[in-house]
């Protein structure tokens, strides 16, 4: 406990899934928790729950004004802000001859152009610190492609890429920038048919643990680079993705050549 005690953070899309669990991680460990999102009714209420200092806002993390009002008050509650996660995402499923550039504009706003202005906004207050972390929630499609997957994965690349340039342009004023790239999480984005666990996992078998993520899992990522701990990690991609990344798991049959498929 109180691996945040005094810190002030901002998250994105805080009303439900990783945002939430972060939320909620984040308050237990001391941090006065600034939530934000579009889902007003329901971010309000997980604010409420979580109680102590933590408020909730509305924000279009793709609008500029909102940003900019955001951070105008939440810099004049605590003074200060200490970590931003940009959580918020969209996924968007569709084979590339289905390809919509309106589609574009609301998926890449609000998965790439949201940190974008996420940062644009906090990091003048964090230049002031002299300190900061910014933590940028990728993909694991955002280090490698995946079918039907092609405006998401593109989105998620440009987070990666993003924080590394981030990662140059801010370290020398203090400000950490990161990235952590989730595989597949049991939240209503990553299980929108309302899967049980036995289902979910099955579907999961071939990732080397076999499983599906849970937020919590995430939101310990989080604030592992929110926390003093990373004072000296910038630039980097967490995988959280149960190996996923890696490579798919492939049973090997008693006998067979190592490596060959049953």
């Amino acid at each position: 406990m109180g691996r945040l005690s005094g810190k002030i953070a901002i998250i994105t899309g805080a009303s439900r899934g990783m945002g939430e669990a972060t939320a909620r991680l984040f308050a237990r460990e001391g941090a006065s928790v600034v939530l934000t999102d579009v889902l007003d009714e329901q971010g309000a209420a997980v604010a409420k729950d979580i109680g102590g200092d933590s408020m909730f806002l509305k924000l279009d993390v793709s609008s500029d004004e909102n940003w900019a009002e955001v951070v105008s008050i939440v810099k004049e509650k605590y003074g200060t802000i200490d970590a931003l996660i940009n959580n918020a995402g969209l996924v968007h499923f569709t084979p590339i001859e289905h390809f919509n550039p309106n589609d574009a504009n609301k998926i890449l706003g609000v998965n790439t152009v949201g940190p974008m202005l996420g940062a644009k906004h906090v990091s003048p207050v964090m230049k002031a610190a002299g300190k900061g972390s910014i933590v940028n929630i990728s993909s694991v499609d955002g280090l490698r492609g995946c079918n039907g997957l092609t405006l998401y994965t593109a989105s998620k690349w440009a987070v990666r890429g993003l924080t590394k340039s981030l990662a140059y342009e801010l370290g020398t004023s203090g400000i950490r920038v990161n990235s952590i790239h989730p595989g597949g999480v049991d939240t209503p984005m990553g299980n929108a048919r309302g899967l049980p666990p036995e289902q979910l996992n099955m579907a999961f078998r071939r990732v080397p643990l076999q499983r599906i993520g849970e937020p919590s899992e995430i939101a310990n990522a989080s604030l592992f680079l929110a926390s003093d701990e990373s004072s000296y990690i910038t630039g980097a991609e967490l995988a959280v993705d149960g190996g996923w990344g890696a490579g798919y798991y492939q049973p090997v049959l008693p006998g067979a050549p190592e490596g060959l498929p049953p």
